[in-house]
């Protein structure tokens, strides 16, 4: 027979917070300063006070622990993890945020942070286990909605200058995808997703080769046809 008693749990938000810096995915990582878990990497997070609504304890755990202002990024909801041992502490169900943008500030540790800094993506994934409590999964989870995001959307451009060349915008799918594209057939896709991107009549020279054409994002949110990692078109 089950038991039918009410669990008691405490609720929590972390926030995954993606950008490309320096021609590198980076996700924002914090060192805790404290037990459980001291000195591990760890997302932003914390536990929500009294009173207080899930979206504003987002926007205050993000700037005490790393100098980021919440309510200036584009944090969305991505999920809910409540393992019933994910947390040492005891029952904690969090609520997980996801905001990916471009040109984030440096991070400055706070609160019970003992350092925060703009993490490559690509080591983490590749071997599990360096996060504190069950990050590990959350990252991979929304690295995976952002990857699904460059399919659908046109998120790429909003990594790039207000004009771009293509070859600059196939640099932020291929950070991202952690792929490599043939030049050709991305330039042939992207010119030719409705409302994408819009030629301007500039081009930028480079020390070899032709001029590049420069772009401008277009005023489409969602890619027509999508841009799919497998190579094959909707």
């Amino acid at each position: 027979m089950s038991d039918r008693s009410h669990e008691t749990l405490r609720l929590a938000v972390d926030l995954v917070i993606l950008t490309v810096r320096k021609r590198t995915f980076r996700v924002l990582l914090i060192a805790r300063g404290n037990e459980p878990f001291q000195g591990r990497l760890a997302l932003p997070g914390g536990f929500l006070r009294t009173g207080e609504s899930i979206e504003a304890a987002a926007a205050r755990e993000l700037e005490e622990e790393t100098g980021l202002k919440g309510d200036e990024l584009p944090l969305q909801q991505i999920g809910t993890y409540g393992d019933p041992d994910r947390d040492p502490r005891g029952r904690v169900v969090s609520v997980t945020y996801l905001a990916i943008a471009p040109n984030l500030p440096t991070p400055v540790a706070g609160s019970d942070a003992a350092d925060a800094r703009w993490r490559p993506v690509a080591p983490l994934l590749e071997k599990p286990g360096q996060l504190a409590f069950d990050h590990d999964r959350i990252l991979a989870d929304a690295v995976e909605e952002a990857r699904r995001r460059l399919e659908y959307t046109t998120l790429a451009t909003r990594f790039c200058a207000d004009t771009f060349t293509i070859g600059e915008l196939r640099d932020v799918y291929e950070l991202v995808w952690g792929m490599r594209l043939d030049p050709r057939n991305f330039n042939r896709k992207v010119t030719k997703a409705d409302g994408f991107l819009v030629q301007t009549d500039a081009k930028r020279a480079h020390e070899t080769g032709r001029p590049a054409a420069l772009y401008r994002r277009g005023p489409a949110e969602k890619l027509h046809p999508a841009m799919l990692r497998n190579g094959s078109e909707e």
